[in-house]
């Protein structure tokens, strides 16, 4: 029987949907599609923009360790640092009179995201009924496409002024923040177990039945993150214009979307075969756009394919932690998305460096080898036989699908 949430529930649902979308994609990962506008009015140069990110996804996975710690007994706590983090950082941001304090406000802000994601799985999970809780928290992370397409329509109407598009992605930020304080305030169904509350550090099996599985989540952050710093600089150099670079950015958003629409299709997979389709996928876009980003409509597509190969890759992820072992699904789903984050900070980094001496096509290119090196590797790697080795219950098909309800939005 289908759930009808009340007025109150609903607004909880808009307002959690439009903290991730604030907390991720009008703040976290804007930073690639603002970031000529910036460079050519503070002067931050490739290597530092690089850096900058570089701290962003380091701070994040600050972030996603501290909400994965506090978010059982103080989401709400989580949820209000998490919008003034984001919208502190993003005002800061816009107010930024010098490449410092630009970096500065950039790192800070992008803790927002990893806080916010366990605090709304925690929020959801009190104030909902238990048979709408699945398709609310659905509902909930799949805030970061829509905030990715929001954040380029931002750019479409004010750019040059990048400065008044942070602000509104600041303001924006608190405004969700307060209204989900708001529809919070009073308790909810707590209706769940204290065991499903603990947080347990996993023991040395679990580590050694995910290190591949770690590995390959550092590659491909390491390999992906070229185009989330880069992305829009690369077709901006090439001599697109505004609306193209720009609408390039909205096709990633809209790919990331789309994964709702393919999960039918793709779920059904082994962990490693989804894997190895949505990596290549990711290789693919990263390599057409770095390569031929003169090609108007190739450059579109290749963000829509990089956007939705992205976030699907995400969900492999969290499928193949299910695999090894769903009752540590969760725990699992953000030791690997910490991984990734991490990859990302060291990718951007390297990217940046690189960009002066070796240019883009050839910084692109090392980033499609090296997620398609993933795809290949991933392959190799049998994560159930590890998760037998380790003497872990394999998934039933139905608690795949109720962990993968519950995952927290794609770093």
């Amino acid at each position: 029987m289908k759930r009808t949430f009340s007025l109150r529930q609903q607004l909880l649902l808009a307002s959690g949907l439009g903290l991730i979308a604030a907390t991720y994609g009008l703040v976290r990962l804007a930073y690639g599609l603002f970031l000529p506008d910036v460079q050519r009015d503070l002067g931050l140069g490739s290597g530092a923009a690089g850096w900058v990110s570089s701290g962003a996804s380091v701070l994040y996975c600050v972030g996603a360790v501290a909400g994965f710690v506090l978010a059982a007994r103080v989401p709400r706590a989580l949820v209000a640092v998490a919008a003034v983090v984001a919208g502190g950082g993003a005002i800061g941001m816009a107010a930024a009179g010098d490449p410092v304090v630009f970096g500065a406000a950039s790192i800070v802000g992008s803790a927002g995201a990893g806080l916010a994601s366990p605090a709304l799985v925690r929020l959801v999970t009190e104030h909902l009924p238990p048979d709408g809780r699945d398709r609310a928290q659905a509902v909930v992370n799949a805030g970061t496409g829509p905030g990715l397409v929001a954040a380029g329509v931002l750019a479409l109407l004010l750019l040059p002024d990048w400065r008044t598009a942070w602000a509104c992605s600041g303001v924006f930020a608190l405004i969700v923040g307060g209204v989900l304080l708001a529809v919070t305030h009073r308790g909810g169904h707590r209706t769940s177990t204290r065991a499903a509350t603990r947080t347990t550090a996993p023991g040395a099996p679990w580590w050694r039945a995910h290190r591949s599985v770690l590995a390959l989540a550092l590659l491909f952050g390491a390999g992906s993150a070229v185009v989330w710093t880069y992305g829009r600089s690369v077709l901006v150099d090439a001599g697109a214009p505004v609306v193209v670079s720009v609408s390039a950015w909205i096709a990633l958003g809209l790919g990331g979307a789309a994964v709702v629409v393919t999960a039918r299709w793709t779920s059904p997979l082994r962990a490693r075969t989804q894997w190895a389709v949505t990596t290549t996928a990711v290789a693919l876009g990263v390599l057409a756009l770095g390569t031929l980003p003169q090609w108007t409509v190739l450059a579109l597509v290749s963000c829509a394919v990089f956007g939705w190969g992205y976030t699907a890759a995400t969900g492999a992820l969290i499928a193949w932690t299910t695999e090894v072992e769903p009752d540590r699904a969760s725990a699992g789903t953000s030791v690997l998305f910490v991984a990734l984050v991490l990859g990302q900070a060291a990718g951007a980094a390297a990217a940046g460096a690189l960009l002066g001496p070796a240019g883009s096509p050839a910084v692109f290119v090392s980033g499609a080898l090296v997620t398609a090196a993933c795809a290949a590797l991933g392959l190799r790697v049998r994560a159930g036989d590890a998760a037998r080795s380790s003497g872990c219950t394999p998934p039933t098909p139905r608690s795949r699908r109720a962990v993968r309800s519950r995952r927290p939005a794609a770093p």
